[in-house]
């Protein structure tokens, strides 16, 4: 089955100096790796970039919008720009996965309860096969629950809707 690799809002404002993301720079390698594995596979590499409203982390044209420079996208990647956390919503998104013929989505990134899970269940409704990376997306703590709570919360549960798999596991 064709794989395509999804990398979900991996950008600058993510990382900002007193807010980054739990377990940052372990995100960071482990998407490396898997985009290291991709490219050498010649695999088709889908960057999801948010827009958010002036003023937010990720507002469009900023430092903070940009993707992260530790997994910067190549020429022949695809960036896929969205407004809401489901990255095929009102984008061209299944339009190029289907123009590749790809039909198993390997899906990282951030945020885990917000756009890693939408996107999860949007691509399993839309028909694709889809692999969630248990260690290669990631969240902040809330006033509830840990960021680890968190991201184990939905390995769980996102298991109806994709295989979870570690990025050991994860090959292309």
């Amino acid at each position: 089955m064709k794989k395509a690799l999804l990398i979900i809002d991996v950008q600058n404002g993510m990382f900002q100096k007193g807010n980054v993301v739990h377990n940052g720079e372990q995100l960071l390698r482990r998407i490396k790796s898997l985009l290291d594995q991709a490219r050498f596979t010649k695999t088709p590499v889908f960057y999801i970039q948010h827009q958010s409203a002036i003023g937010k982390p990720l507002e469009y044209g900023t430092h903070g919008w940009e993707i992260h420079p530790e997994i910067a996208p190549e020429k022949e990647d695809i960036i896929i720009q969205k407004t809401t956390p489901d990255a095929f919503f009102h984008t061209s998104l299944k339009k190029e996965i289907k123009k590749l013929e790809r039909e198993h989505l390997i899906i990282t990134g951030i945020q885990t309860e917000a756009c890693v899970d939408t996107t999860c269940r949007s691509a399993f409704s839309n028909d694709f096969k889809v692999t969630l990376v248990s260690d290669a997306h990631s969240t902040w703590d809330t006033n509830l629950l840990t960021a680890e709570q968190i991201i184990g919360h939905h390995n769980e549960v996102l298991r109806w809707f994709a295989d979870v798999f570690p990025c050991s596991k994860i090959s292309f």
